[in-house]
């Protein structure tokens, strides 16, 4: 017998579910301070998705206003550091008001010369997009933080003190002029490429196989780089090489790809990794010859970037 109730119900708990993992993915990526990945992001898009998230965890006594300009640009930026950034300035702004008030989020086209009282920097902000937060109080520690992440992304943080609205942080982010490293636009195609997945832990390895094959690819799958170069020496089809970053014995991860494109010069590589920056990147952005997927990650994500790194 259908029961459309139990579907509905079902399908958001799936919703949630998802939304959690996300949110969990993006706090560990910020707080292991992997390299940025910045892309062509709608920010109005994202402070919608962070409004979804906030409204059941901030509680009822605090409202959430966001003030969207319809015209405004999209941005060159990490969406993962980025949406984790605005999530914890809400969470500080609701501390801030346990009586209850109203946080606002606002978007629009930063015009040349602006600044705010008491700016902690005059800055030029003609091509960037301003991303404001309202009603804070600010712990230094996390604003430096924020601070060097937007940074990162070649833009810029000013604090300012207001009175009508408490404290604000102003967000400025390089308006985006194409894509950097463009991710499929159908996250859930795959195809008959094969590719040769590299993972020393026997779980995650059998894990990441099955969700490999589930979108439709060939698989191999070794324990670490000798295995991986004796395959690769076999002669057998291999569109990509998926290594994870760590891994066991005397070849590291960047023997293994100068190696295995020494063999097959037409051979793509994508990395995975849990771990932080290491000479991956410079000044916390990836080279623009990595690819890099960040643990944990969906599967969707997985989807997404295996077609980048087979069209790179």
């Amino acid at each position: 017998m259908d029961r459309a109730d139990l579907a509905t119900i079902a399908g958001l708990i799936a919703e949630a579910a998802a939304r959690g993992a996300s949110l969990t993915s993006n706090l560990l990526a910020f707080a292991r301070g992997q390299p940025s990945q910045p892309r062509d992001v709608d920010v109005n898009a994202l402070l919608a998705d962070a409004a979804r998230l906030l409204r059941p965890t901030l509680g009822e006594h605090i409202e959430i206003d966001a003030l969207r300009a319809t015209d405004v640009s999209r941005v060159l930026v990490d969406p993962n550091p980025l949406m984790t950034a605005i999530l914890n300035l809400a969470v500080i702004a609701r501390d801030a008001m346990p009586q209850g008030g109203k946080l606002t989020f606002e978007t629009r086209n930063a015009v040349s010369g602006e600044a705010c009282v008491n700016a902690e920097d005059e800055i030029g902000v003609a091509n960037h997009v301003m991303v404001t937060v309202n009603s804070l109080r600010l712990r230094g520690p996390f604003i430096s933080i924020v601070r060097d992440f937007i940074r990162q992304s070649n833009g810029h943080v000013n604090v300012c003190k207001e009175t009508s609205l408490g404290m604000s942080v102003k967000m400025y982010l390089q308006r985006a002029s194409g894509f950097v490293q463009p991710l499929a636009e159908d996250p859930s195609e795959g195809g008959d490429e094969a590719i040769l997945i590299v993972e020393d832990d026997d779980l995650v390895r059998k894990y990441v196989v099955n969700q490999v094959q589930s979108l439709g690819y060939r698989t191999l799958a070794v324990a670490n780089a000798g295995e991986a170069l004796t395959i690769i020496d076999q002669g057998e089809r291999i569109d990509l090489l998926f290594t994870d970053v760590i891994m066991p014995g005397s070849v590291n991860r960047w023997q293994l790809a100068v190696e295995a494109l020494h063999r097959r010069p037409a051979l793509k590589v994508l990395y995975t990794s849990g771990y932080a920056k290491m000479d991956m990147s410079r000044d916390g952005r990836l080279d623009t010859d990595v690819l890099l997927l960040a643990k944990p990650y969906r599967k969707v994500d997985l989807a997404k970037m295996i077609r980048t790194a087979l069209a790179a």
